[in-house]
């Protein structure tokens, strides 16, 4: 009895008597974060140091509880879920994202970008406009984190835009941009989750997918296509935000640490990605996945109309025609001066 009773002092002593001993290292604010990237995936490897990061110059006040892999569902669903409070941040791709602003999409718009120089010319002219339009939707942008060029892979060879006639392509379910693009290539994509489309593609369901090299890799849908199509869709934007509701509850000093921290993370995911996604086509090649390099002029440009059709289509719908008219002069004056960028 008496051992009981002096373990159990103990226990109730180290219980109420260590937290006061070093109250600094108690973790005050903790931020709920979902994506639906997977565990030892490059996003979550790097958004892991961020946490350590923070939690480590924050004296252990500040961290991320982290929900990867797609278990608080997909972007719309994740960020239904922060508007209701549940969770307070994610990384999520340009579909998310443009739940919180149409505008946003712009970054994900079909055949606007051609190399890696013009998207950070572009993210550099306009940043401080797309950072305001966050925060006019009571979000704060943590930094953008890119998933990288989004190729069209199939199992029949894509040579030109009368090839994609005879694909069954798959678009993103509610994904207005990847409708946009497919409408103006003159097919009628079949909308998915992306959960769905490894099966689709066993059972021939649809025959065709889009999405960057690492991805395809990632989610195995590399290991069902035959195809490539060497010439960039379009760039698939990312990025980690946090709630503005969430954000203002921190003290300025964790407010700092956090976004200070953000942007350095943040472009060393972007960098990352981009290694990794010139891996990947290297290691698709080996395992048989043929690539199709389109060096024609003429049909090169018959597919930067088709996406000059589908950024027109979308006037009204996700952003304004001065807004995509400032942007494609932006690109266009880039473009002219600086030939040959790095993809």
């Amino acid at each position: 009895m008496k051992a009981f009773f002096w373990s159990t002092l103990i226990l109730v002593l180290y219980v109420v008597v260590c937290p006061m001993q070093n109250p600094a290292h108690a973790q005050q604010y903790v931020i709920k974060f979902a994506s639906i990237a997977t565990e030892g995936s490059t996003w979550m490897n790097v958004m892991k140091e961020y946490d350590a990061a923070i939690r480590k110059e924050s004296g252990g006040r500040l961290g991320f509880k982290i929900y990867a892999g797609g278990v608080q569902g997909e972007d719309k669903d994740v960020m239904r879920k922060i508007r209701l409070g549940q969770l307070h941040s994610a990384g999520m791709t340009g579909v998310g994202v443009g739940e919180i602003s149409s505008k946003l999409r712009i970054l994900d718009a079909p055949f606007l970008f051609q190399n890696y120089a013009e998207i950070d010319n572009f993210t550099q002219a306009f940043g401080q406009e797309l950072d305001q339009e966050f925060k006019k939707h009571d979000f704060v942008l943590i930094g953008w984190a890119e998933v990288g060029f989004v190729y069209v892979l199939t199992n029949t060879p894509v040579r030109g835009v009368q090839d994609m006639h005879g694909v069954k392509m798959w678009s993103w379910e509610g994904d207005a941009i990847a409708d946009a693009a497919f409408r103006a290539l003159g097919i009628a994509s079949i909308p998915l989750s992306v959960t769905d489309v490894l099966t689709s593609l066993q059972t021939g369901l649809i025959n065709g997918v889009y999405t960057s090299p690492l991805a395809a890799i990632a989610l195995q849908w590399n290991t069902r296509v035959k195809y490539m199509t060497n010439v960039p869709l379009a760039d698939a934007s990312g990025a980690v935000v946090v709630s503005k509701k969430k954000f203002d509850t921190l003290p300025a000093d964790l407010q700092e640490i956090l976004l200070r921290n953000g942007k350095k993370f943040m472009t060393m995911l972007t960098q990352k990605s981009r290694e990794e996604n010139a891996a990947a086509i290297q290691t698709m090649k080996r395992n048989g996945v043929q690539m199709i390099d389109i060096t024609d002029p003429k049909t090169l440009e018959e597919f930067y109309a088709t996406g000059k059709k589908a950024r027109q289509s979308l006037v009204g719908k996700l952003f304004d025609q001065d807004f995509l008219n400032q942007v494609e002069k932006a690109v266009g004056d880039f473009r002219a001066t600086h030939k040959g960028g790095s993809k």
